[in-house]
């Protein structure tokens, strides 16, 4: 098989800043968010001003401050993926202020500090789940730390439905402000986008095979994947009124399709063979025929003169069979009314008991805990800004510890700045210019998310005119203070041993990994039923579509591989030495992780288009060596354990499961860091 020669090393790449300092001038590309950009204008300002007019300041500040909140979350996707991201940590957001203003009134003032430590417990247990629920417990943190300690009137419920209103006015304005529409355009738009995108990543992709992008391909084409299939349950589970079913039909049909030409394209990077570059022009007449909703013409496939490449020339019938039964004018299916399954979530998703919920809670419940015991020994009002800070600060899932440091001390001196500045040239702000500069920091929200600094310049322009608004003319110059107090006590308190351990939250990913993997192998390598028509992907008929089941775990797997590549990546960007822990080549086990979830995706093709099976004992020792190297990532490698035995001689894709857990192992057992290229050996 071809093994793409590493490069040599350059001068330049010699030359290159350690990731840790890298990172923090590291920015984000991508297209600017204009219909963000105006709903970000017209969310928090118009408020602001309302609750002004009305004579009510404080109702309007916390309307605004939901509206502020909820527009960090405003990120692009469909409408409904917005509801979903902006909606529940707007409602997690208002419960923690409820939760804040309660305890503030029903308690003395250090109530403050065991009440924060649970809250924060919950919240950094919560953030290992997914983004959403990260998002969703970093608002629940701040809006009770601000419920707590923000002096404003009024009863505790008042104030929680004060921002939830103004985060829902944000919801409503998704809604009704949205992206252009081109001109062939429908209210699916954002589905079929997300659906058409699939193919092109494929094609993509498979332009890749054979070259050193092919792996980064790979990943993009992942997520594209992953993409598409929340936006089309977020379809499923929420409906508009009067839709058209037989369009929702269509495109699931169609999305079904590209999932099981995705599977086909990983076995083809695993073979790792270049193909023809007109292969690639099948994918994105197929994307064009999604945008289009017409037929996808003639498409073009590799010469099928080996298994891995006559699946994926199957799975090019099929998907032209599917777009030839589902073009604009063919009949509509009888029953449109529930869009076939795809893959949708399968396998263990961690939880609050898990080691690296565990892990994220007792740090984040640690920080804002000790920030709030600081404050409160330091201020008899307004002590609030230390623990808020910290929350944002230390979520582990967020990045970087240091970097957000340096970036949020920067950014809240930024921000002071333009506030000063501001107060300067007005002779004091009056409540026209402070409306106005809410108006353009709001609008400067979904452009911020780009840059951590950045973004903490515009938060900090925005609190300080909520907080003036609320009467507190003097905020400015204590706000660098409490800001430099927060990053000090965040960077010690959680960097300590037993609190942040690199082991727990990174090795905690992979071995879910692992398990993930090793169920879907079970799953597609049953056993055939009685009838003797098999469980496999492509089984009866030759057929490459997976079943629901397997879809969904294989699913699962490239979803825990993306969380542990993220998790690695972000240790990676961590200070070096005592404070980064980094003890193992956490890079080099996401090169052998990602090779073993390919090789299982191979295997499951290749049994599935004629390929012997493995026997019922060699399937039982790959597992159960996955089942075992998980479960000793998972407790941080305190216990000894044997090393992955060889591969079955007679199946090429399991002993490259075996190859790559071996070196995984040798990896995260060995004294000192080794390189990958040392670990894993190449494949005949």
């Amino acid at each position: 098989m071809h093994v793409p020669a590493i490069p040599a090393r350059s001068t330049r790449s010699r030359r290159r800043a350690p990731a840790w300092l890298a990172h923090v001038t590291r920015l984000r590309r991508g297209p600017v968010p204009r219909t963000a950009m105006v709903r970000g204008a017209l969310g928090a300002g118009p408020l602001l001003a309302a609750g002004i007019a009305a004579g009510q300041p404080g109702p309007g500040v916390l309307a605004a401050l939901g509206v502020m909140l909820a527009g960090v979350n405003d990120r692009p996707g469909t409408r409904r993926k917005g509801l979903v991201h902006i909606g529940l940590p707007a409602v997690a957001g208002s419960l923690g202020l409820l939760a804040g203003a309660v305890v503030a009134e029903s308690a003395g003032r250090w109530a403050a500090v065991p009440a924060l430590f649970l809250v924060g417990w919950v919240s950094g247990a919560l953030s290992a789940r997914s983004a959403v629920w990260s998002a969703a417990a970093l608002q629940m943190l701040v809006a009770t730390t601000i419920g707590m300690g923000m002096p404003l009137a009024g009863p505790a419920w008042l104030k929680a439905l004060c921002f939830l209103t103004g985060a829902g006015w944000l919801v409503v304005l998704r809604l009704l402000l949205r992206a252009p529409r081109s001109r062939d355009s429908t209210r699916w738009s954002g589905e079929r986008e997300a659906v058409a995108a699939v193919f092109d990543a494929l094609a993509d992709a498979l332009g890749a095979l054979g070259g050193p992008g092919a792996p980064s391909a790979r990943r993009a084409l992942v997520a594209a994947q992953q993409q598409a299939d929340e936006a089309l349950r977020l379809m499923r589970l929420l409906p508009w009124p009067r839709r058209s079913g037989g369009a929702a039909h269509v495109l699931a049909e169609r999305f079904g399709a590209g999932v099981a030409l995705c599977g086909a394209s990983i076995a083809l990077q695993w073979e790792g063979r270049p193909v023809p570059d007109a292969v690639a022009e099948g994918p994105r007449r197929l994307a064009a025929a999604v945008r289009s909703g017409g037929p996808a013409g003639t498409l073009p496939s590799p010469r099928p003169d080996t298994v891995e490449r006559l699946a994926f020339d199957r799975a090019v019938l099929e998907a032209a069979v599917v777009f030839d039964r589902t073009t604009a004018g063919s009949p509509a299916p009888q029953d449109p009314a529930r869009p076939p399954a795809t893959g949708t979530r399968a396998g263990f998703r961690p939880g609050l008991f898990t080691p690296a919920g565990r892990e994220y809670g007792l740090r984040v419940a640690l920080c804002v805990s000790v920030t709030a015991a600081v404050a409160l020994l330091l201020h008899e009002d307004h002590w609030y800004w230390l623990p808020a800070t910290a929350a944002f600060l230390v979520k582990p899932d967020m990045g970087p510890l240091f970097s957000r440091v340096v970036n949020r001390f920067a950014g809240t001196v930024a921000g002071v700045l333009v506030f000063v500045a501001l107060m300067a040239a007005a002779g004091g702000l009056g409540p026209p210019l402070v409306v106005a500069a809410v108006v353009v920091a709001g609008a400067l929200v979904p452009l911020s998310t780009r840059h951590f600094a950045f973004q903490t310049a515009v938060i900090t322009v925005l609190v300080l005119s909520f907080v003036h608004t609320a009467g507190d003319t003097e905020a400015a110059a204590s706000r660098l203070m409490e800001t430099f107090l927060a990053c000090v006590i965040v960077l010690l308190v959680g960097h300590l041993p037993r609190v942040a351990d690199p082991r727990v939250r990174v090795g905690h990913r992979f071995a879910v990994t692992l398990r993930c993997t090793e169920r879907y192998l079970r799953h597609v390598l049953a056993a055939p039923g009685p009838a003797g028509e098999s469980r496999l992907p492509g089984g009866a008929g030759g057929r490459q579509r997976d079943d629901a089941r397997g879809l969904a775990l294989r699913s699962a797997a490239y979803r825990a591989l993306a969380e542990a590549r993220a998790a690695a990546e972000t240790l990676a960007a961590e200070l070096p030495g005592p404070f980064g822990g980094r003890r193992h080549d956490w890079s080099a086990v996401t090169v052998a992780a990602e090779l073993v979830v390919d090789a299982a995706t191979a295997c499951a093709l290749r049994v599935g288009n004629g390929v012997p099976r493995p026997s019922s004992g060699e399937v039982e020792r790959v597992t159960t060596a996955l089942s075992v190297l998980a479960d000793a990532l998972e407790d941080g490698h305190r216990v000894a354990r044997p090393a992955p035995g060889p591969g079955p001689r007679d199946c090429r894709s399991l002993r490259d499961v075996m190859t790559q857990l071996h070196g995984i192992h040798r990896l995260t057992t060995a004294g000192e860091t080794r390189s990958a290229s040392s670990a894993f050996p190449a494949r005949s």
